[in-house]
């Protein structure tokens, strides 16, 4: 059984119930993670993510260096779990990650030990293998954009990210042609708080003159981008092979169309098979 569930899931990184928000994102930098599960002798309590970290600074009114702040003041505690004995376990993480709006799913054994973590790059990750030339890019893209440009403060681009809610800024020229992508990823990948110690509660900033830096001092000038008629599942690939969660959708001369992202495939993920049922049932459905 443990061995069918770990073809689905991802490594778990823990911490215990006495640990504080600076480990937890010590662990996500350490580990290149976005999320955190809190235990009590293995059973799963709470989990936490680096946008929890985020609301939870931006809201708070204390000024405790993060060493002192409990992880269990920040984690969410009303867990998604699936048993790891169930039949479909991607298929079934699929559709509570879309239905309450998560980033994963706890799975645990018959005695609510934690067992693994369903993701939504692993959803991304399965989703490329299994379902090639099912579905086009257009059919799940999010055509909402958010951008920046290159030339806004990073301070700008982190308080656009928390006022949305949302995990990722398309940059752009001026002509809205997409030019890079910032994430809390890249602020997390770049933050100068492990050099500086524990004093500052500015984790997401590269460095004491974060306030003279712009979006264009941290983005690549490589970018990633799909076209609307391309495969879903090959975007899905794009995104596990170069560790994305989101790639901007162009059309043919380059303009922004939307963006595609984990939790659009993860979307498509919970519908597939039901298409599928409805397909062989009735050939009008395809």
């Amino acid at each position: 059984m443990m061995a069918k569930v770990h073809r689905f899931t991802s490594p778990v990184v823990t911490l215990g119930m006495d640990a504080t928000v600076y480990d937890a994102l010590f662990l996500m930098q350490k580990n290149d993670i976005k999320r955190i599960v809190v235990v009590r002798e293995n059973y799963p309590v709470g989990i936490v993510t680096e946008r929890d970290i985020g609301r939870f600074l931006k809201e708070d009114r204390t000024t405790k260096p993060l060493d002192k702040i409990p992880v269990q003041n920040v984690m969410t505690r009303n867990l998604v779990t699936i048993p790891a004995d169930d039949e479909d376990i991607p298929t079934q993480s699929a559709i509570r990650m879309d239905t309450f709006q998560i980033s994963s799913v706890i799975i645990v054994d018959n005695d609510g030990k934690l067992v693994g973590i369903v993701t939504k790059s692993d959803l991304a990750r399965n989703f490329s293998a299994l379902y090639s030339r099912v579905y086009r890019v257009e059919d799940y893209m999010t055509k909402k954009i958010i951008t920046c440009r290159k030339s806004d403060s990073l301070y700008f681009a982190l308080d656009m990210l928390n006022k949305n809610k949302i995990s990722r800024l398309v940059v752009t020229d001026n002509d809205g042609k997409p030019v890079g992508v910032i994430t809390y990823d890249t602020f997390l990948r770049n933050s100068g708080f492990f050099k500086a110690g524990k004093s500052t509660r500015d984790y997401l900033l590269p460095s004491k003159n974060a306030k003279d830096m712009k979006v264009g001092d941290l983005i690549a000038n490589e970018l990633l981008t799909v076209e609307m008629e391309d495969d879903l599942a090959e975007a899905a690939k794009i995104m596990t092979h170069y560790k994305v969660s989101g790639i901007p959708v162009v059309d043919s001369n380059g303009s922004l169309e939307g963006i595609i992202s984990a939790t659009d495939i993860a979307k498509a993920y919970s519908e597939v098979e039901t298409h599928f049922r409805l397909i062989k049932k009735d050939t009008h459905f395809a």
